[in-house]
């Protein structure tokens, strides 16, 4: 009997002692990366951190939100509230990170005035950051919209266009690979980084450091109160991150906390 106690109790403790395990999904930089950097401290807190990497910007949310996974870590706000009105899903914000502004890149120009008259350009598919795309072309004084402060505005919206730009969309993970084939394309930091370009050197064009698209770490509505959730949110507001992204990133990532 005493025996069986032992063994009872030893596993009780083992159990005390096991860690929680969180799985994230995000894409690979710079989420995979900020999130890897912060798994040691939470081991130390007792979460196992789990990063799935993905390379779209749709599964990492149907997978949440279908609860194969426990949170993602890859888009903003606008992206996010347009993702929910369209698949009717309940994600939640818990946790505002870093900017990755946008940028315009060229492999056949290298200011935005030679942009040639009928110039191809191809901006991201997705109704937020197509329209964060055609902002910026406005701000630059590519085109000119109907309303320079709607962020779901589309090629449709273009009031003025003086070099006849003609927009290609496509997925935003994909733009980087018809970089040599267009006059410009409007890529989101992460994929830039991945596709070994440097914002801050090779961007004809980039958002500004107020821009309001934040990336965000995302749950269910049922998740946001998690222990392990709480502790991931202190760990990516900590100093640490902070230095992390402004050394790792130099500019091209901003922390947002």
């Amino acid at each position: 009997m005493k025996k069986l106690f032992a063994v009872v109790a030893a596993v009780a403790a083992f159990s005390a002692n096991a860690a929680e395990t969180l799985t994230v999904a995000a894409t690979p930089v710079p989420h995979a990366e900020i999130l890897n950097f912060v798994k040691p401290q939470l081991a130390k807190e007792g979460v196992e951190l789990k990063v799935k990497e993905f390379t779209d910007y749709v599964q990492p949310n149907v997978q949440v939100a279908e609860k194969r996974l426990d949170a993602n870590f890859f888009q903003h706000q606008p992206y996010l509230d347009e993702f929910n009105k369209a698949k009717g899903t309940k994600l939640v914000s818990v946790a505002g990170v870093h900017i990755e502004p946008l940028g315009v890149y060229s492999a056949k120009i290298k200011k935005l005035d030679e942009l040639p008259s009928g110039a191809t350009v191809v901006i991201p598919n997705d109704a937020t950051n197509g329209g964060r795309a055609l902002l910026l072309l406005d701000k630059a004084g590519v085109i000119k919209l109907k309303d320079n402060t709607n962020i779901l505005s589309t090629v449709k919206d273009v009031a003025e266009n003086p070099k006849g730009v003609k927009f290609r969309e496509l997925e935003a993970a994909t733009i980087p690979r018809v970089l040599t084939q267009v006059d410009a394309a409007l890529i989101n930091t992460n994929y830039a980084l991945e596709a070994k370009l440097n914002p801050q050197k090779d961007a004809l064009a980039i958002e500004g450091s107020d821009s309001p698209y934040v990336n965000i770490l995302v749950t269910r509505e049922d998740n946001k109160d998690a222990d392990a959730v709480k502790k991931l949110v202190q760990a990516l507001h900590s100093p640490e991150v902070k230095q992390f992204i402004n050394e790792k990133y130099k500019g091209a990532v901003v922390p947002a906390f």
